[in-house]
C-alpha cells in the first residue's frame, strides 16, 4: 500500500502509507469515504505525517500531504544513522529504534521504513512491539524521533564543551 511520489518544485518525499475506505450506513445504502495517511520528508533530517480524509481518494491523498509538509519535524541525525537507541511510545504500540552501523540499511516494517526513508536515515534498526496498527506504529515512531537529541545539544544542556571541559561563565 505504499506509493513513492517525488514532488519536482520543493523536492519533498511524499510516500502514502495507508489508505482506509471508510463505509457509512444510511437509510439508501451505503456512503463510502477514504482516509489517507501520508508521511513527506527532504531527505536530509525533516519528516513529517499528515491524515487526509475525503469523498475520493485523491482529495484524501492531496489534504494528507498538505497536512505532513505543515507537521514537519527536525530529526537529528549523525551520519547515516540515528544518535542513540530510543523507544517510542502510543498507545498500544511501542516502537523501538536503534542506530546501526554504515551499509546495514533501513531494517524495518512498512510504515516505519516509509518514515526512515522520508527523512533520509539510512542505516537503523527497528522493531514494533504491541500493535501492528499503521497509526498507533507512525505515531510511536514519530514519538521516538522527537526524543532523540544530538550529543551537541546534550553538551550545552549541560554546560560542557564536547571535547569534555567545562564552560566558563564569562564566556
Amino acid at each position: 500500500m505504499l506509493t513513492n511520489i517525488e514532488n519536482k518544485d520543493q523536492d519533498f518525499i511524499e510516500k502514502i502509507v495507508f489508505i482506509n475506505r471508510v463505509a457509512k450506513v444510511v437509510k439508501g445504502g451505503r456512503r463510502f469515504s477514504f482516509s489517507a495517511l501520508a508521511v513527506v520528508g527532504d531527505g536530509a533530517g525533516k519528516v513529517g505525517f499528515g491524515l487526509g480524509k475525503a469523498k475520493e481518494v485523491p482529495d484524501a491523498l492531496r489534504k494528507a500531504t498538505e497536512k505532513a509538509r505543515k507537521a514537519m519535524i527536525e530529526v537529528p541525525m549523525v551520519g547515516t544513522t540515528i544518535p542513540h537507541e530510543v523507544v517510542g511510545h502510543f498507545g498500544a504500540g511501542r516502537v523501538l529504534l536503534k542506530p546501526a552501523p554504515p551499509g546495514t540499511g533501513v531494517i524495518a516494517g512498512a510504515v516505519v521504513r516509509a518514515i526512515m526513508e522520508a527523512a533520509g536515515i539510512n542505516d537503523v534498526l527497528t522493531k514494533c512491539i504491541g500493535t501492528n496498527n499503521p497509526h498507533n506504529v507512525l505515531r510511536a515512531t514519530f514519538e521516538g524521533l522527537q526524543e532523540l537529541r544530538d550529543s551537541v545539544f546534550r553538551s550545552s544542556l549541560r554546560g560542557v564543551d564536547i571535547t569534555g571541559t567545562k564552560k566558563s561563565k564569562a564566556a
